[in-house]
């Protein structure tokens, strides 16, 4: 069988077209692409067959009788880029995150700016109270500094309290860091940080933004956001937290996303480390004593130490679709039929068919909701 080609620039613009479309949302972008094969072929359905998909053909049909609109914003989008400064990625780009690629509801559109590479080996979020105290301040300082040796990227959200902090000792310290904003790419939130937030830019860091340039603030886009530093993240780590706040969002989002999740536990008194506190209590995060506790968890090693890693099946004298999916399931564990269709750009038909090959084979387990797992 073969695999989805390399995308031309019809491909990406018809991508950008319908993420842009009213109302479509990663989950729907990617359940459309999944039954079509992709952007490109969605809009080029007959409308006796778009009318006809379950529960959504009514609303695909008003989304391709805008197309003409919607390839005119896109081409705008990618037409402006060198002049207002960003970059427009999809999930078809090399550049594109290939950790959000994993996640059902993470975006498939990213507006950056800054040199940073989306897909270094290790990555840390850091995150916590806007209102942090001067213990929470030092934790996180101590916390970069200690791992400094294992050279991570460090995720935050550019907010105030613990976020600014992880990002300005990364800074000083000379590790990337990203900012994952809430607000639109050109647009910084809060203002104060916007020294920061250009120093980032000018250095080995970055600003992620699925928000496109000229898009209103709203304030839902925060508690959004937040899904997206615990995609990038391999482990989220939360420093500071009341019992309700972005910080908890985020790390209940990492635990949903089988991500490795930390709190540093505090006084019991201390309003400000009860969220973390409870994390802990309820064993949806470990306790973080320092940097070992990542290493372990997360099979890293310093430069030039010897570290154990974790088995990885060899799928090497399979079919290439085969290897895709495979190595799919190994790396991020059960996923949906739409996730994995998505994330390998592989068409439904063809997808299905192999996972049922695969399943006669007793290598992978179908289970309810249209999930796959791994076996072997």
């Amino acid at each position: 069988m073969n695999s989805i080609p390399v995308p031309t620039p019809e491909d990406k613009l018809f991508f950008i077209a319908l993420a842009l479309a009213p109302k479509v949302g990663p989950i729907l972008f990617k359940a459309i692409v999944a039954y079509a094969g992709s952007a490109l072929a969605f809009f080029s359905l007959p409308q006796t067959k778009v009318v006809k998909i379950p529960r959504i053909g009514r609303k695909l049909l008003e989304i391709q009788q805008q197309q003409a609109s919607l390839l005119s914003i896109a081409a705008t989008l990618l037409t402006n880029q060198e002049q207002e400064g960003y970059r427009l990625l999809t999930s078809l780009d090399e550049e594109f995150p290939k950790r959000l690629k994993a996640i059902a509801d993470a975006p498939v559109l990213l507006f950056t700016k800054g040199k940073a590479n989306f897909n270094t080996a290790r990555t840390v979020g850091i995150v916590g109270t806007r209102s942090a105290t001067p213990y929470g301040r030092t934790s996180t300082k101590k916390i970069i500094e200690d791992l400094l040796p294992y050279q991570p990227s460090i995720v935050s959200g550019l907010a105030y309290g613990i976020d600014i902090e992880a990002h300005r000792t990364a800074l000083h310290l000379g590790l990337p860091t990203l900012a994952v904003m809430g607000s639109p790419i050109h647009l910084i939130y809060p203002s104060a940080h916007k020294a920061t937030a250009e120093q980032m830019v000018l250095e080995n860091g970055a600003l992620i933004s699925e928000y496109a340039p000229g898009s209103i603030l709203m304030p839902g886009n925060f508690p959004a956001r937040n899904r997206i530093i615990a995609a990038l993240s391999d482990a989220v780590l939360v420093v500071e937290a009341a019992v309700k706040g972005g910080a908890l969002i985020t790390a209940e989002l990492a635990f949903g996303y089988h991500k490795e999740v930390f709190a540093v536990p505090g006084n019991l008194q201390a309003p400000f480390s009860e969220g973390c506190n409870q994390l802990i209590k309820r064993m949806k995060a470990s306790i973080y004593t320092g940097p070992n506790d990542l290493a372990e968890a997360l099979h890293w090693s310093k430069p030039g130490e010897a570290r154990t890693p974790k088995v990885v099946q060899d799928f090497s004298t399979r079919a290439a679709l085969e290897v895709k999916i495979l190595t799919h399931l190994q790396s991020h564990g059960d996923s949906e039929l739409d996730q994995l269709a998505f994330a390998n750009q592989i068409p439904l038909g063809i997808l299905s068919a192999t996972l049922l090959s695969l399943e006669f084979e007793g290598i992978i387990k179908s289970l309810p909701g249209k999930k796959y797992k791994l076996l072997c």
